[in-house]
């Protein structure tokens, strides 16, 4: 599966820097929403950390122990309080409610079958309070780049970064895309100028496309209020690169 990919917390920040757009995104919904924040697939903590530093009382739960710990490192470095919590999201019991559940950075991809995904939203439904929402985002699925997916490897120059001990790593991706499974796998290889293939890690993620996604929601007990198409809450369209979703208990 994806375990490898996120092996290494730093190296998965190094990869994927930034994202200030969303965190501010999440942030403004947390104030919006008030009270406690539970986060689903909460990696290493880069949005979480910045809302529990807003005084939020905040939950993280994560599969990966390397993303959780260095999670954990980060929000003891700001000196914030958040729980941490080991765990799967299709099934979980904390114990309490939440005001506002978050599924941020595709992270509700990495369910593969539809039942794993209504599975989840019915276990989100479990832990909102009365009048708590659920927020997530999943990119909207191009069948341009989806038919791009041959298998071939390629350089993403992009996301080349600079790694403490190794210099710069180099990040090749091959992927093909199993329409009937709805589901795209990869195989991402980490290179120096001096050594191919330091990491070689696999990672398949699901493509949700835009009419079935409230079905799916609909199942787990939860309904679509909103939906934009980028971070700057612009109308969704067909074009849109993302499904940013605002969700309640039916």
């Amino acid at each position: 599966m994806s375990e490898r990919f996120y092996a290494d917390g730093r190296r998965y920040d190094r990869l994927f820097p930034g994202g200030e757009q969303a965190i501010a995104f999440y942030r403004a919904e947390a104030d919006r929403q008030g009270g406690s924040v539970l986060e689903l697939g909460s990696g290493t903590g880069h949005k979480l950390v910045p809302i529990a530093s807003d005084g939020h009382p905040c939950t993280g739960l994560e599969l990966s122990p390397e993303m959780l710990a260095e999670a954990r490192r980060k929000a003891d470095d700001r000196g914030v309080e958040v729980t941490w919590v080991q765990g799967d999201m299709r099934s979980f019991d904390l114990g309490r409610t939440y005001d506002l559940v978050m599924i941020a950075a595709n992270s509700l991809l990495h369910l593969h079958e539809a039942a794993d995904v209504v599975a989840c939203f019915r276990t989100v439904r479990r832990h909102l309070a009365p009048g708590g929402r659920l927020v997530l985002d999943v990119f909207n699925p191009s069948v341009e780049v989806l038919a791009r997916a041959d298998g071939v490897r390629r350089r993403r120059d992009a996301l080349s970064f600079a790694d403490p001990d190794r210099g710069i790593l180099h990040v090749d991706v091959a992927e093909t895309y199993d329409a009937a499974a709805q589901v795209t796998r990869g195989t991402w290889s980490f290179s120096t100028d001096a050594e191919a293939d330091v990491v070689v890690a696999p990672l398949g993620m699901r493509s949700i496309f835009p009419q079935e996604l409230p079905l799916l929601l609909s199942l787990g007990g939860l309904r679509l209020v909103e939906r934009y198409g980028d971070w700057s809450r612009a109308p969704f369209t067909g074009e849109s690169p993302l499904q940013l979703c605002i969700c309640e208990a039916d």
